[in-house]
């Protein structure tokens, strides 16, 4: 794990998964920054708006979670799929620090481990749903 990432005061509080990512949370007390692999969100993400703010949802929902910094780890999939990891494990742990805030990300939707994947290639099909191109004659 990198060294920016761990923080000696609170540690190992969410786990948050979509698709084949994984994101590892850990908090510390600070100002509501949020670091992702030892760079901001704006950095980590570039120019995709979409995805900066489904990260980041869950601290912009919670008053309580502007008092705390998020430094996670995320790593596997793609960039939705780790969009989505954050929101998720940053989420849990709120859910571990102020179990009041659960109503809430519950009804935002952000504590549902969301169970879609990619769905299997078909044998004798180019792709999982894809047809070869059908000829009469």
């Amino acid at each position: 794990m990198d060294q920016n990432i761990q923080t000696p005061t609170l540690g190992f509080l969410g786990t948050g998964r979509r698709k084949n990512a994984v994101a590892r949370v850990r908090v510390a007390e600070g100002s509501g920054k949020v670091l992702v692999n030892g760079k901001t969100v704006e950095e980590f993400f570039g120019g995709l708006l979409r995805h900066k703010r489904t990260a980041v949802r869950p601290v912009e929902i919670s008053a309580p979670a502007k008092s705390y910094d998020f430094f996670v780890y995320v790593n596997g999939g793609g960039v939705t799929g780790q969009a989505g990891a954050i929101s998720h494990g940053i989420s849990r742990a709120l859910l571990k620090l102020d179990p009041a805030l659960k109503p809430s990300l519950r009804k935002e939707g952000l504590l549902t481990r969301d169970s879609r994947m990619v769905e299997r290639k078909k044998p004798g099909r180019p792709k999982a749903r894809k047809r070869f191109q059908f000829s009469k004659r």
